[in-house]
């Protein structure tokens, strides 16, 4: 019992360390890029899995409204400097807004340390898809990004584990999306072997969505990226073709 205890203390202690680190390093990157996010906009998509769509959904709904925008989106962990030489490359590239998917990896090990965050939107939280950390250290991951202060936050309440992150509020804006959402409502949806089509509530107006990504969970990842678009204020006609316009092959 005294031996693990020690271990815990110096696994403790190093991860500290390690974060301490991250954080000085975080602020030497802003400032040898020029501090690239004081013109641009971060759309922050974290959750287990669906991330990588709904960020490529977000990229292209951007761009129908005429926004100059970059997208940085995997499945995997980044490391910091790999997000800064991206930021700096998008500001070069006159972008406006930035779309970044947020493992929860990047967020315990403080790769988006210190970047304001205009938008925080979280897909789902499924605990078969976790690998190195339990549901509760990915859960307490996860609170980092919306302890960020983000202007907008986007919520599944189809999710598990919605009642956990009901508390989080974006500064400006909080809406939801689902079956049961009350910003953005899912009505019905219709399978194809190559595609997915979908009958959504946005506010007041009915519209009909239509993508290339095949599968179910589709139409959550649809409604995700209508939410956001929505709480940014881009008009329907332009999330429809945005939608539209995204093919993963």
């Amino acid at each position: 019992m005294e031996k693990r205890a020690k271990s815990n203390q110096a696994k403790n202690k190093n991860g500290g360390l390690k974060a301490k680190a991250q954080k000085i390093k975080a602020g030497l990157l802003k400032s040898y890029y020029g501090n690239p996010m004081k013109d641009m906009k971060l759309v922050a998509i974290t959750g287990t899995t669906g991330k990588v769509t709904v960020a490529h959904y977000i990229y292209e709904i951007l761009k129908k409204t005429g926004e100059q925008v970059a997208v940085l989106a995997s499945d995997q962990p980044f490391k910091i400097g790999v997000l800064h030489k991206f930021l700096s490359d998008a500001w070069k590239a006159g972008a406006n807004y930035v779309v970044v998917t947020v493992p929860a990896e990047g967020l315990r090990d403080n790769v988006f340390y210190g970047l304001p965050v205009e938008v925080a939107a979280m897909t789902n939280f499924v605990t078969s898809s976790l690998k190195d950390m339990t549901a509760e250290e990915y859960l307490d991951n996860e609170k980092t990004l919306f302890d960020m202060n983000p202007n907008i936050v986007v919520m599944n309440s189809d999710d598990a584990n919605y009642d956990t992150f009901e508390e989080f509020k974006g500064k400006v804006k909080t809406v939801n999306y689902g079956q049961t959402g009350s910003g953005v409502k899912i009505l019905s949806s219709k399978l194809y072997p190559k595609g997915t089509e979908a009958t959504l509530s946005v506010k007041s107006e009915v519209i009909n969505v239509a993508t290339f990504v095949p599968g179910e969970t589709a139409v959550s990842y649809m409604a995700a990226a209508a939410a956001i678009a929505c709480a940014m204020g881009i008009d329907t006609e332009k999330i429809i073709d945005g939608l539209a316009e995204y093919n993963p092959e």
